[in-house]
């Protein structure tokens, strides 16, 4: 890792209408706009769900890096984050994020070392630390076949 602080920048632009470009130095522009429950038309990325999935991203990246740390085994891990949308005191803000996660384990990982670590990874998450909700984690482990 390199030393801290670190600072990433990204750019949005728009005219009056339609979508939003939103981009930084070294990756893909996405385009970006109102979800329905906004008026927007839907079926594009929105700053709700790029929110959401940064939960949903930085979950993971800490779980792989304390497992990789912590010599655990595991074969995939796939994550689904439900961020809840209210008005709370006065302004709408997202309340609460529900991080379920299934991690696919082989027969020697042991389900408490395994469950230990995704609730690590749950804490850690720089995303969900930065936030003032609150993250709720739901994990399931299985065994590789």
């Amino acid at each position: 890792m390199q030393d801290l602080p670190h600072l990433y920048t990204v750019a949005a632009a728009a005219g009056p209408n339609g979508d939003i470009d939103v981009s930084s130095d070294g990756v893909e522009t996405i385009v970006s706009g109102p979800p329905q429950e906004f008026g927007g038309p839907g079926g594009q990325w929105s700053p709700e769900t790029l929110l959401v999935a940064a939960v949903a991203d930085c979950f993971i990246l800490s779980f792989r890096a304390i497992a990789r740390a912590s010599k655990l085994s595991w074969n995939a891990l796939s994550c689904e984050v439900d961020g809840k949308l209210e008005r709370s005191d006065g302004m709408l803000r997202f309340t609460e994020f529900a991080v379920r996660a299934t991690l696919v384990a082989p027969e020697e990982t042991t389900d408490e070392r395994a469950l230990r670590i995704l609730e690590k990874a749950d804490k850690s998450c720089l995303v969900t630390n930065s936030l003032s909700s609150t993250t709720r984690l739901e994990a399931v482990i299985s065994r590789a076949s």
